[in-house]
């Protein structure tokens, strides 16, 4: 496959894909949300991401990452994205939910994830605890587990709760730590300050790498790519590209932008770099974070 340019495409790994559907699993966040109150399936990423290859790209495979169903479905989540990966073999890992804060239940469920094969990471979204969550003992002992039962952790938080986790972080180094989407700078005001200096704290942090994703919906409407390049291009600098993944947040990206679209402005923020560093944010860095073979 090649490109209308003639160069060969960019093979892409999406590091941070959702599917969901309401008529099989709980989903409570969709009520406030209604243009995404429905299913999104494979074939819906596949209409999505028509034309890649024209655009000079190459959608190898991607990452399911929990996507906020009802806690009581969550094993049922990982059952049914398995089921789907036997019919559409470019799910090649899943990031599951546990309630980490809750001791031995936190336990048993980690546990039961070892007979999933393609789970390889977990996430406890954060973005709406109270300050303090991340530090309790409790907790603390959940990541801990995640070190023990080789599974990285994602972090969805908002920008002002880089410090906490940034602690979090460094008291687990045995954990690798995946900061979702820049950890939510306030792009929509152009704020920069103070999650410049929170990011290049955490980029520190020889555990943490951090996912090139979700800033469309974090911005205003009619937002353009150079509104957001100062935040990539931040990124890409302190953590340089082979800790660096792309993700596309799809569908949740639909909010505000399309799949061909985010793609074109991660490729921007990547102009200047090699093409194998270009390589390791869209595809490398993925490969080996989420243990793809």
């Amino acid at each position: 496959m090649i490109d209308q340019s003639g160069d060969p495409p960019v093979t892409v790994i999406d590091s941070h894909l959702h599917l969901w559907d309401p008529r099989l699993l709980d989903y409570p966040w969709l009520a406030q949300v209604p243009r995404l109150r429905r299913s999104y399936l494979p074939a819906d990423l596949s209409t999505a991401t028509a034309g890649l290859g024209s655009g000079g790209f190459h959608l190898e495979a991607v990452v399911f990452v929990e996507a906020g169903r009802a806690d009581a479905d969550a094993d049922a989540e990982v059952d049914w994205v398995e089921q789907l990966s036997a019919g559409w073999p470019m799910i090649r890992a899943v990031v599951a939910h546990v309630p980490l804060e809750r001791g031995a239940d936190a336990s048993a469920r980690i546990a039961a994830l070892r007979r999933h094969r393609l789970v390889t990471g977990v996430r406890r979204n954060l973005q709406d605890e109270a300050d303090g969550f991340t530090a309790t003992d409790d907790f603390v002992a959940g990541v801990r587990l995640l070190g023990d039962a080789g599974l990285s952790f994602d972090l969805c938080v908002r920008h002002h709760q880089l410090p906490e986790v940034t602690a979090l972080a460094a008291r687990v180094p045995e954990v690798t730590f995946v900061l979702d989407h820049l950890g939510k700078p306030p792009v929509a005001v152009g704020d920069t300050e103070p999650w410049r200096d929170d990011l290049a704290r955490i980029a520190q942090l020889p555990n943490v790498v951090c996912k090139l994703s979700g800033l469309a919906t974090e911005s205003s409407r009619g937002w353009l790519g150079h509104d957001l390049l100062p935040y990539l291009d931040h990124a890409l600098r302190q953590f340089g590209p082979d800790r660096c993944l792309f993700g596309g947040d799809w569908p949740v990206a639909t909010l505000a932008t399309g799949y061909r679209r985010w793609l074109g402005v991660v490729r921007a923020a990547c102009a200047g770099l090699p093409g194998p560093h270009q390589q390791a944010v869209f595809a490398d860095t993925a490969r080996r974070v989420y243990r793809i073979d």
